[in-house]
């Protein structure tokens, strides 16, 4: 990443020696901790019914900066600039392509232009329904932009939240807004804010134990170890593909440790309230990033990226997926890659995801409903499955991991690429459905050609436009129900 500054690596480099650590790592464990106390601060003393929200977003914007100085020295003035230019340019250009290269702040900065750009440049029936309930009816103000794009809770490893959801946390009102649901629908909160702190709790454990994993287990099992001459000479292929499921899941903690950390420090300030379940339970859920015992428990290539970095999926799903004239599947991973960075490995690995994600569809459509009923048979199907998605899985982001082209390639060859293979094979022997995402896109440029036509009518004096205009906005609500990776 940036550079550390010198402050922080003299502060902390017996810290970073003792525990074997790079030192821009250290840094930022440390800065989140102290974002953790500073959010407990935040809500306790500057809770929004004890101060006005200028001073919340003023004090969240400059501990937010200082943390950004902290780890990255001067270079977090990259920060500020970015952030004031892309607003003058969101004023200017009328928020039509905004791209940046940091990744959270970029995610932030394309999801609040086309909240904009839904909310004033658009008309509600051209929107899905979860466009509708993100859409900003007005500019955001200086302060309200550079607070939420540089906030503390946020700035150094997200997760990503709506424009809206953030200005009502800070006004107050994050416990009474209607919240888009997964179906389209307002989910209103007419409760009080519950206390955050048994979720803040169960986080930090889940943070505790991903970090002792990191710093015990992973170290033993490193993926590097797949490519290595002696093992792929000597290794059986069973036991080629078992070390490889178990060096990348012996990856993953360190991704549950800092996303589960950076939803525990929001909670702590207050943001992240969902509202509550049926059972009463409050749910501190609204922004976070993954759900552990769904990704280890997969049994599809849907059901993992559905569970993992979640506020990215819905930020590819909602700036390109659902934007998409065509091939939206192979645009969103594209996007995907070129977000993450200009290692080969991330392309290799997100043009690997398309290619796996197509197969894995046609299978899914093809087969699955025969294996429902009997129940045994169904358990048997899971665990067939499960095994498939996570060998897979491992298979496809073994380049994200390696990032250089030749290892990758090292170990694509070492499998003969045989699940490229087998991927190419699916989708051509298997049927694959038409995407009801495009099913209903194509429906309603007829519906839209009908409605044309009807006015047209309704002039001579006959209305037809009323009935047509409702079915093609059920179909457009049908369609913007879809995830961009369904299966």
């Amino acid at each position: 990443m940036a550079t550390t500054s010198t402050t922080g690596s003299t502060l902390l480099q017996p810290l970073s020696n003792a525990v074997q650590l790079p030192i821009d790592q250290v840094n930022f464990v440390v800065c989140q901790l102290f974002a953790l106390l500073a959010a407990v601060w935040f809500r306790t003393y500057l809770h929004s019914s004890k101060t006005s929200s200028f001073i919340r977003h003023v004090v969240a914007t400059l501990l937010g900066l200082y943390l950004a100085f902290f780890c990255f020295g001067w270079y977090a003035l990259h920060f500020l600039v970015q952030s004031g230019i892309s607003y003058c340019i969101m004023i200017i250009a009328g928020v039509e392509s905004m791209h940046h290269p940091m990744m959270i702040i970029t995610q932030k900065i394309t999801s609040l232009a086309y909240e904009i750009h839904d909310g004033m440049f658009r008309k509600d029936e051209e929107l899905t329904p979860s466009q509708r309930g993100l859409a900003v009816r007005r500019m955001p103000s200086l302060l309200e932009y550079v607070s939420y794009t540089c906030n503390f809770m946020g700035i150094l490893a997200g997760p990503l939240c709506s424009y809206k959801d953030y200005i009502a946390f800070i006004e107050g009102r994050a416990s009474h807004v209607a919240q888009p649901s997964e179906n389209g629908k307002d989910e209103q909160h007419g409760k009080a804010d519950p206390s955050p702190n048994a979720a803040v709790t169960e986080k930090l454990l889940v943070c505790g134990l991903s970090l002792l994993f990191h710093l015990t287990i992973s170290n033993m099992l490193p993926v590097e170890y797949n490519i290595d001459e002696h093992f792929q000479a000597t290794a059986s292929w069973p036991t080629k593909a078992t070390y490889l499921y178990v060096s990348l899941l012996a990856a993953r903690p360190k991704y549950y440790f800092a996303w589960t950390l950076a939803d525990a420090i929001n909670n702590a300030a207050g943001f992240g309230f969902r509202g509550y379940d049926k059972n009463g339970v409050a749910r501190w859920d609204l922004i976070s990033n993954l759900r552990i015992q769904q990704i280890e428990m997969s049994t599809s290539f849907k059901m993992f990226l559905d569970n993992w970095n979640i506020q990215t999926a819905l930020w590819l799903k909602r700036v390109c997926y659902e934007r998409a004239t065509f091939s939206p599947t192979i645009q969103t991973f594209f996007l995907s890659a070129i977000w993450h960075g200009v290692y080969p490995g991330y392309y290799l690995t997100f043009l690997t995801g398309v290619l796996m994600t197509l197969a894995a569809r046609a299978v899914r459509n093809n087969f699955r409903h025969y294996f429902l009923e009997p129940p045994q048979l169904k358990l048997f199907y899971d665990l067939i499955t499960w095994a498939a998605t996570q060998i897979t899985i491992s298979y496809t982001v073994v380049p994200f991991v390696l990032l250089s082209i030749k290892p990758s390639f090292t170990f694509y060859s070492s499998w003969y690429y045989c699940l490229h293979v087998c991927s190419i094979l699916v989708l051509l022997l298997l049927p694959v459905k038409k995407s009801q995402r495009r099913t209903n896109t194509q429906e309603n440029v007829h519906l839209s050609q009908a409605k044309k036509f009807d006015e047209r009518e309704n002039s001579l004096g006959q209305n037809s436009f009323s009935t047509m205009n409702n079915v093609c906005n059920q179909n457009r609500d049908t369609g913007s129900r879809h995830s961009p990776l369904t299966q």
